[in-house]
């Protein structure tokens, strides 16, 4: 332990408790405090500001449960969307943080390469035949992203998961599942295409505790693996000569990091809509802010949070009394860095 410790990588730091020791990477310790304060702040900003203004101190107490005037507004209306809202974000964040390591490309994220499509088809298809419970659609949008990233899967697998071809034929599923969402449209109720269409753009709207719960419980399920991948995502990242000879079976963990990535985006995706460009826009920023090896996947998570939380609450006050969706904010900001990114990328291709 002590050899191991000595040699511990430039950068980090032993976190010691009582007989087990931990490398800690200073830098994302610190982003990730940062992030913390700030989501903090955004959180508090979200509870005061709205049709009515509710002073700091009155939010607070809502928060901490004391009787307050302001119980309605900010504990019945703010707070439970407020919860969605981190929760989505979170979800988001993690899942493209994934999907983007076992790629090892930027622009793998479950919105771009069919997996937030897939959960996408399969929700509205089951909407339009009647099924329009936000307790039942959590579930159904599981079933559709998994489906999607198998069939993503099997198709970009030839002896190996080459990156460029995991995307190409992601984004190849990815229209041809929203072509099916649009026919579902199409054929379905016009109400029931109404509600649809609302829930297609990603929306925060009406959100209350039992979407929260439900999501809550099913990341606090996903946690342990989310702590897995964690580990495991540090052998995924070397070459595959190196992890080979170090016994990792990266199929397996490929394969399990993909899946705990599709779930985690599908549950979001069920529980607000498909939510575009979070789950690009997470990991790629919390990793520039970090500068680690590998994406981080804490700092991913709140990066997401954030980015929710202040897209919802400006979707919310823009353009007041309107409401937004969520998701036509963070599509704002996200589909010019996507542009970026693929310009970017053809220029390093080109001078390489």
């Amino acid at each position: 332990m002590d050899s191991a410790i000595r040699q511990r990588p430039a950068g980090y730091a032993v976190l010691r408790a009582r007989h087990a020791s931990f490398l800690v990477h200073r830098r994302a310790t610190v982003v990730a405090g940062a992030l913390t304060l700030l989501l903090a702040a955004a959180a508090l900003a979200y509870l005061c500001v709205g049709e009515s203004f509710v002073a700091p101190a009155e939010a607070l107490k809502v928060v901490l449960g004391q009787p307050s005037p302001d119980e309605l507004v900010v504990g019945t209306l703010r707070l439970p969307r407020l919860v969605v809202g981190l929760l989505v974000g979170a979800a988001f964040g993690v899942a493209g943080a994934l999907i983007q390591t076992v790629a090892r490309n930027p622009l793998a994220s479950p919105d771009i390469i069919g997996i937030s499509q897939g959960a996408s088809a399969v929700t509205v298809g089951a909407m339009t035949f009647g099924v329009t419970s936000y307790a039942v659609l959590p579930y159904v949008s599981i079933a559709g992203g998994v489906l999607a990233a198998a069939l993503v899967y099997v198709f970009a697998w030839r002896g190996g998961l080459h990156a460029t071809r995991f995307v190409l034929i992601g984004i190849g599923f990815a229209i041809a599942l929203r072509s099916v969402t649009t026919l579902f449209m199409t054929k379905g109720d016009y109400l029931v295409a109404q509600q649809a269409q609302i829930w297609m753009t990603g929306s925060l709207n009406g959100r209350a505790w039992p979407e929260a719960q439900l999501l809550g419980g099913a990341l606090l399920i996903l946690l342990p693996a989310v702590a897995w991948a964690a580990r495991a995502q540090r052998t995924v990242s070397m070459d595959d000569d190196t992890a080979t000879a170090l016994g990792v079976r990266l199929g397996r963990v490929r394969l399990g990091l993909v899946l705990l990535g599709v779930v985690l985006a599908a549950v979001a995706t069920g529980t607000a809509g498909p939510v575009d460009f979070v789950a690009l826009l997470a990991p790629q920023i919390a990793r520039r802010m970090t500068r680690t090896a590998q994406i981080p996947l804490v700092c991913s998570a709140l990066t997401g949070a954030v980015i929710v939380v202040v897209a919802d609450l400006l979707a919310r006050r823009l353009f007041a009394p309107t409401e937004l969706p969520v998701g036509v904010l963070t599509a704002a900001v996200g589909a010019p860095y996507l542009i970026w990114l693929i310009v970017r990328s053809r220029t390093v291709g080109g001078t390489s």
